[in-house]
């Protein structure tokens, strides 16, 4: 099958040649011609399947009819992260270059009266996060009475940031008369009943058991003591099949410094963490894009939905925390029929994270007996830090001793209180301290 069969227009069409794809995956095949008839879907589809273009791309096609009105979008796509409502943008731009569609971009870190401007214009798609939405709704700057198309994306996503009441809410104001399609990873019990409640008849698409794991991708756990992970970690990213990769850490503090020790080694890497302002985490993306970065330092803020192409390998620094977020985080690789490695870095206190993803994705993930060598001759310069202060402190504390040697003895009045003690300074006194 390719696109063609599926009934998209010529100018589509010649847009996806160009954009490089031939055959459509799985999730398209199954869910485009639905869309272009009008019908309601749910899509459980894990990442990495070309989910997003099984509803940009019909919707190109079923909005090039129509004429848009002042703040009365015509058709809404809500996510949950900026990062993701960005990178279905793109895909809009991307693949309407032969529409004549406009589109406007409702996310937060961003000038509030720009977005104002585009939604007085008419826009015939309107991307947005939720917060941001209700924000500009209740402002009454914009109207949801005319919106015939509604995307929700992401959904287990959405309830894991508790954004389910702000969609239930949304959907209030919309038409009733409308298609809705819902996109999900996993359908928890919350989702489900969202589903029942706002969609009409909807055709369900499953191209993947929920919370499995992409087949493409080869899983290690990678055994390593807390205090080697940055030594093993430069290691492996200096293997050769080692092209791209992103680097996943629990916590954002520890996103920026194992940034600043990978550039410190002489790689080319950037970071993306929620602390950031959302035009400086786009631009970090351009530049891994681009290729100027090559190594990709992240917070769970870019574990879903990023489509980011030619990821070869991916690096779970901290064992995720929640087991979903480690199906999303490995999801970054291996997409598109590509085929990645992911690593875990496990040491003892994971072994309950771990247990929980094997139970989750209901497979045994290999450990890599052999782990890649530790360089011993590579100190990080944060690790250096404290021994250069200790060599410091005890230059500091020798030179009185070098000072007596070249001068006569003090005289009892001139002899500094010691309390007593005139042996050498114990060895405790100069030792590294980890603080």
């Amino acid at each position: 099958m390719n696109f063609a069969d599926l009934g998209l227009s010529d100018e589509l069409l010649r847009a996806v040649d160009e954009a490089g794809y031939s055959e459509p995956t799985p999730i398209q095949a199954s869910a485009i011609p639905s869309v272009l008839m009008m019908k309601d879907i749910i899509g459980i589809a894990q990442t990495g399947t070309g989910k997003t273009a099984s509803f940009v791309l019909p919707m190109i096609d079923i909005l090039a009819h129509g004429r848009s009105r002042a703040r009365m979008p015509r058709s809404l796509i809500l996510e949950p992260t900026r990062e993701l409502a960005a990178q279905v943008a793109e895909n809009f731009t991307k693949y309407g270059k032969h529409h004549k569609l406009s589109m406007a971009l409702l996310i937060g870190g961003v000038s509030m009266g720009d977005q104002i401007k585009a939604l007085e214009k008419g826009v015939d798609v309107l991307i947005a996060t939720p917060g941001r939405l209700m924000d500009l709704f209740e402002r009454g700057n914009i109207l949801l009475t005319g919106c015939s198309l509604l995307v929700i994306d992401e959904a287990d996503r959405m309830l894991d940031m508790g954004f389910i009441p702000d969609i239930e809410a949304i959907c209030t104001k919309l038409p009733r008369q409308r298609q809705t399609l819902l996109f999900s990873a996993t359908m928890p019990a919350p989702i489900k009943k969202l589903a029942d409640r706002f969609l009409d008849n909807p055709k369900t698409i499953e191209v993947a058991r929920p919370a499995t794991t992409n087949t493409n991708i080869q899983q290690w756990l990678v055994p390593v003591a807390a205090a080697d992970k940055r030594a093993t970690l430069r290691s492996l990213l200096r293997q050769p099949e080692v092209r791209t990769a992103i680097v996943f850490c629990n916590r954002k503090t520890t996103v920026r410094e194992l940034n600043k020790s990978l550039k410190r080694s002489g790689f080319r890497s950037g970071e993306i963490h929620g602390d950031m302002e959302q035009p400086q985490r786009l631009a970090e993306l351009e530049l891994f894009k681009a290729g100027e970065v090559n190594i990709l330092v992240a917070s769970d803020v870019a574990a879903r939905g990023l489509d980011i192409k030619g990821v070869s390998t991916v690096v779970n620094f901290d064992a995720p925390w929640h087991p979903d977020d480690y199906v999303h985080r490995i999801g970054r690789t291996g997409r598109a029929g590509a085929t990645g490695t992911a690593y875990t870095f496990v040491t003892p206190d994971d072994a309950e994270n771990i247990a929980n993803v094997e139970k989750l994705t209901g497979q045994k993930i290999a450990r890599l007996e052999t782990p890649p060598p530790t360089p011993a001759a590579e100190p990080d310069e944060a690790e250096e830090a404290p021994r250069r202060r200790g060599r410091r402190a005890a230059e500091r504390a020798a030179a009185p001793d070098r000072r007596r040697a070249a001068a006569p003895p003090p005289t009892a009045a001139e002899a500094p209180d010691t309390g007593g003690w005139n042996g050498p300074i114990p060895d405790f006194l100069n030792a590294r301290i980890d603080l």
